[in-house]
């Protein structure tokens, strides 16, 4: 079998399109290399669009933490110490028996039982957590300086978060936010290795890795092949978050703008 072919029979199996069963024996490198990257569709999906929506409640979050009403106040901060207090690996335990009670109750938790569903919400929880701590610490960080220059210039209310408090919030907080980004994506392999099963064998990038060094009695080529996937998915992480940084500090002076650079130490 030729390198494409394997491609095209094991490149989309993940996600249930291809070929069913996995290889036995006779491993090639190309298989390895195809399936792994073939479940790293699944660590990809986990990661966006828990960050995606993570973000938005680490704002409500950030912002409830800050507020002068003690119950959203302190709701805010037990939800932060909860999560970040706790192991993601033992909040996919938890959650995963949780919606298997809730299911035997009613059956719409059923799909919470699957990992798409189930453990995207754990991280969608955890991320917003870490952010919103991230997203606080921003905003007790804006110059008084801003916030009089929006009050002399009129706004007030929403209109002062939006066009002011927000965006400076953001600008401070982006380059932690890139680390808590690449964080989550590292956090993904954890789904298959918690209490969400994998249902026909379709996991992620290191349920693939596992199982041909298992098979092989070999880790040092699936795992090496897992760790170059999510060098280039960091890659393209500080990419697309440098990007946002710039159009964040577009208003700032060149000299004075933060850039996002990426500066591997050789000598820990």
């Amino acid at each position: 079998m030729s390198c494409w072919q394997t491609v095209q029979d094991y490149g989309l199996r993940s996600v249930g399109i291809g070929e069913r069963l996995l290889p036995r024996e006779d491993f090639t490198l190309c298989e390895q290399v195809t399936l792994i990257g073939s479940g790293m569709i699944w660590n990809i999906y986990f990661g966006t669009l828990a960050l995606l929506a993570g973000f938005f409640l680490a704002t409500a979050v950030a912002v409830g933490k800050s507020a002068r009403n003690r119950l959203v106040r302190k709701s805010s901060e037990w939800f932060i110490f909860v999560f970040r207090g706790s192991p993601l690996f033992i909040q996919f335990f938890f959650a995963y028996f949780l919606f298997l009670s809730l299911k035997s109750v009613h059956p719409a938790f059923d799909p919470f039982t699957s990992a798409w569903l189930g453990a995207l919400v754990v991280l969608f929880l955890n991320t917003a957590a870490y952010s919103g701590e991230i997203f606080y610490g921003a905003l007790r960080a804006i110059p008084s300086g801003d916030i009089e220059a929006a009050d002399a210039y009129g706004f007030s209310g929403w209109a002062r978060f939006r066009r002011i408090v927000w965006p400076t919030m953001l600008r401070l907080a982006w380059p932690a936010y890139i680390n808590e980004a690449i964080f989550l994506f590292h956090a993904t392999t954890l789904v298959y290795f918690s209490g969400f099963p994998a249902w026909r064998q379709k996991g992620d990038a290191l349920y693939y890795a596992s199982y041909f060094a298992d098979k092989t009695f070999n880790p040092f080529v699936p795992y090496p092949i897992l760790a170059g996937y999510f060098i280039l998915l960091t890659l393209c992480i500080i990419g697309l978050f440098g990007l946002v940084n710039r159009r964040l500090n577009r208003h700032l002076p060149q000299e004075a703008r933060r850039k996002i650079r990426l500066r591997p130490n050789l000598i820990r």
